[in-house]
């Protein structure tokens, strides 16, 4: 088998089985898309480790407490799911998933974006929203192939500078935090997809200041034009 779902009202644990299919490419353990299925996995197991031609996992929906650190093995991941769980923290070696290209993290209890995945440079998409995230490191510039970044619903207070240099960014949501300023290197994201699309940035639930929200609502080169105008 390359692709494997395993459903179950209660489902708590993962038969041992699962972990004998070395050649197993997609696992999916999330009842994502089912409401009547109410999955309650508490913890990963290590074994995960054996299944190295795994390319995706989905585990959105349980109540993960903690991710193992044989999760690192998984040299072949390229999509990870672990939204709606109940994470506070990534173990270290989620660094080494360099194939990794998508990463689901809403809806946990996150209080910083971990450091890890500032190393994950082959990332595209991130999903951090509803966490409580309230800062963003400068190493953020590390993910030079981000093309959306998701950080709404958070207690952002603060950007870095440095997430000017994410010139790859086409959607970025901020909306819900508490963010008073944007910093000037903002004017930088050029290939934010505004236009028809607005919904590819928002702002929406910050009390923004600096530059004001109209402002903010026309795109990042009237965001670069207002910094530029205290500069002269």
């Amino acid at each position: 088998k390359k692709k494997l779902k395993i459903s179950g009202r209660e489902l708590v644990s993962v038969p041992a089985q699962v972990f004998s299919l070395d050649q197993l490419q997609v696992l999916e353990m999330s009842p994502e898309r089912e409401s009547c299925l109410r999955y309650r996995m508490e913890l990963l197991p290590r074994e995960i480790s054996h299944l190295r031609n795994l390319t995706c996992l989905y585990v959105d929906s349980n109540n993960l407490k903690k991710i193992p650190a044989e999760i690192g093995t998984l040299s072949q991941l390229e999509r990870l799911t672990l939204s709606s769980n109940s994470l506070s923290s990534l173990p270290p070696e989620m660094g080494a998933l360099q194939r990794l290209h998508s990463l689901h993290l809403a809806n946990n209890s996150l209080t910083e974006l971990p450091a890890p995945l500032c190393q994950l440079r082959s990332l595209t998409f991130l999903d951090v929203s509803d966490n409580k995230i309230g800062t963003i490191p400068s190493s953020i510039r590390q993910l030079e192939k981000l093309e959306t970044l998701l950080l709404n619903f958070n207690s952002l207070e603060s950007l870095p500078e440095d997430v000017g240099l994410l010139r790859n960014l086409r959607t970025l949501w901020l909306g819900n935090n508490h963010l008073r300023s944007l910093p000037a290197s903002f004017g930088e994201l050029v290939n934010l997809d505004w236009g028809y699309n607005y919904c590819s940035c928002n702002f929406g639930g910050n009390p923004l200041e600096s530059p004001p929200p109209e402002v903010c609502s026309r795109g990042p080169e009237e965001i670069r034009a207002y910094f530029l105008s205290f500069h002269r």
